[in-house]
């Protein structure tokens, strides 16, 4: 009867063998953040330039795992967000100057000159990433530099060319983001972009 107990324990065993091991898990891919800030900086750049140029808002995008693309997105969005609320009449902003423009372009100069700064540094911080970046920063610079130098002297030229070279930045922008978006996955071609690293 042990026997017979022993066979049947033997049987069930061979019956009931331990879980398949789960499937295998496809690995987390965390999307490329590059093209949706370039195309949000590309458009609202192109709208205000072609106002500072003469013809006629960038969303806050914080960027996981990439520090540089964090910082520029998040820090560009941050600039549309203070440089729009400037304009609204509801924060006061405007209505303190009391219709001094000489004053509130002064103010605007200096505004203008910390974000001039901060692309510089950002022109620096882009030198081992690609042309296509740097192309970008850098005339992004150029333009900050003319928009600020227009607020400084009151000078509607200067204000124009900076809107001419920040229209320019912008085409570079949507570039740098159709480049992104083509990879090698999703497109039949690429873009260059020319890469520094």
């Amino acid at each position: 009867m042990a026997s017979e107990q022993q066979d049947v324990e033997s049987k069930h065993e061979q019956f009931v063998s331990a879980p398949p091991p789960p499937p295998p898990v496809a690995p987390v891919v965390i999307a490329n953040p590059g093209p949706l800030g370039l195309s949000g900086f590309a458009l609202t750049t192109f709208v205000l330039s072609l106002h500072n140029a003469g013809a006629v808002t960038r969303r806050y995008v914080g960027v996981p795992r990439n520090t540089f693309g964090a910082t520029a997105f998040s820090s560009y969005g941050g600039f549309w967000l203070s440089f729009g609320m400037i304009f609204i009449p509801g924060s006061g902003i405007l209505d303190s100057y009391k219709g001094d423009t000489v004053t509130l372009n002064q103010s605007l100069g200096f505004y203008l000159l910390g974000w001039t700064i901060f692309t510089g540094v950002m022109l620096i911080a882009s030198h081992r990433s690609s042309v296509g970046l740097v192309s970008l920063f850098f005339m992004l610079f150029i333009t900050f530099i003319l928009l600020t130098a227009g607020k400084f002297n009151n000078s509607i030229t200067t204000q124009i060319a900076g809107g001419a070279f920040g229209v320019v930045t912008a085409f570079i922008a949507w570039y740098n983001a159709l480049a992104g978006l083509l990879t090698k996955d999703s497109s039949y071609f690429q873009l260059p972009i020319g890469r520094l690293s």
